[in-house]
């Protein structure tokens, strides 16, 4: 019996079905924000959801998210959309948990990387495994600013918090990279005045991205706004035109 396809998989339209990494400055409103999704249930790796009227589970080791993970892929509870705040404490657990076990102080004890390749190893494959099930997973993160450096100059760059292998990790796994930010305008007198909102294009300056393709540039940090820009119908395509320059000559 052959395992291959025989139909393209369509589109996933729900947001319970993506992976989306929230990042930003501390206090611009992200954990909020993101305690507005359907049956959010936060797996709670730091303090700062005191202010908030949520379901959530305290994490303070990963031992704690294993098995709050195998608790939710059992799937006997309402939750639709699992939130780890902060995964920047999630990866240090990891850390803690993988040199622990091979009783090492630090990753570099092993040797030729092997330290490393366990932790991210480990990190990766619980990942996976949460966003493969049934149900939204936004991870959120806070926001530094890096010096890159190219063969024209020097420019900053605003990217996750996260160590830079597990940066790659998760950028490479998410299907939104949602940059939370402050956005200038003008007040109304006249005066400087700043909005918060949802940065999601690639840019030089910032990391962000939507492999959807369904959400505008810039839009309010509000939660409600991020469904109704999501939701909205897909427009189709235009055809695209090929130039008389282009038309193949006639045989």
């Amino acid at each position: 019996m052959s395992i291959l396809p025989t139909a393209k998989t369509p589109p996933k339209p729900s947001l319970a079905d993506l992976t989306v990494l929230w990042y930003g400055p501390t206090k611009i409103g992200k954990t909020s924000t993101c305690a507005r999704a359907d049956g959010a249930l936060f797996l709670a790796t730091e303090p700062g959801l005191n202010a908030l009227d949520v379901f959530q589970v305290p994490i303070l080791s990963w031992d704690d998210l294993l098995n709050a993970c195998a608790e939710i892929a059992e799937g006997k509870h309402p939750f639709r959309t699992i939130i780890i705040d902060t995964i920047d404490n999630a990866y240090k657990f990891c850390t803690d948990y993988v040199l622990k076990k091979h009783n090492i102080e630090h990753e570099s004890d092993m040797g030729y990387g092997k330290g490393y390749a366990l932790i991210n190893n480990e990190f990766q494959r619980v990942l996976n495994k949460l966003a493969f099930l049934p149900y939204g997973l936004f991870l959120i993160s806070h926001a530094k600013e890096i010096e890159v450096e190219t063969r024209t100059g020097k420019y900053n760059r605003i990217v996750p918090t996260l160590p830079e292998k597990a940066r790659k990790i998760v950028l490479g796994m998410v299907d939104m990279v949602l940059y939370c930010g402050l956005e200038e305008v003008k007040g109304q007198d006249g005066e400087q005045d700043f909005r918060r909102v949802i940065r999601t294009k690639p840019s030089l300056y910032y990391e962000a991205g939507d492999r959807t393709g369904r959400l505008p540039a810039t839009l309010d940090l509000d939660f409600g706004k991020f469904i109704e820009a999501y939701s909205a119908p897909v427009a189709a395509p235009k055809p695209q035109l090929v130039p008389k320059s282009a038309t193949p000559p006639a045989k």
